[in-house]
C-alpha cells in the first residue's frame, strides 16, 4: 500500500463536519434552506448600480469644475454653460 492510499484512508476515517452531516441527513425542504441560507441581499444590486452611476456623474461634475475653475482660472460654475463647451469644441477643432 502506498503512502497516498494510506493518507486517503485516514482522511476517510475522520468524522465529517457538522454542516456536511446536516446536509446529508436533511430532507429536500431542509436542504433548500441550508443551500439558500444567507443569500438575501441587504443592499440590492439595482441600488448599487444607481449609486455608482450617480457617483460617476458627481465626480465628472466636480472634476470639470476643478479643471476649468482652479487650473484654467475661470469661474467653476461656467463649466455648466453651453457657450463654454462650444468655445472648447471650437478650440479643439481649429487645431486639426
Amino acid at each position: 500500500m502506498t503512502t497516498n492510499e494510506m493518507h486517503e484512508q485516514e482522511l476517510n476515517k475522520k468524522p465529517k463536519t457538522q454542516r456536511y452531516q446536516e446536509k446529508k441527513s436533511a430532507s429536500k425542504e431542509e436542504k433548500k434552506k441550508l443551500v439558500h441560507r444567507g443569500t438575501k441581499r441587504s443592499f440590492p444590486i439595482w441600488l448599487r448600480l444607481l449609486l455608482l452611476i450617480c457617483g460617476i456623474v458627481v465626480c465628472f461634475a466636480i472634476g470639470t469644475m476643478v479643471g476649468y475653475g482652479v487650473i484654467g482660472d475661470g469661474k467653476p460654475m461656467n463649466v455648466f454653460e453651453k457657450e463654454t463647451w462650444t468655445h472648447i469644441i471650437d478650440l479643439v477643432e481649429k487645431e486639426q
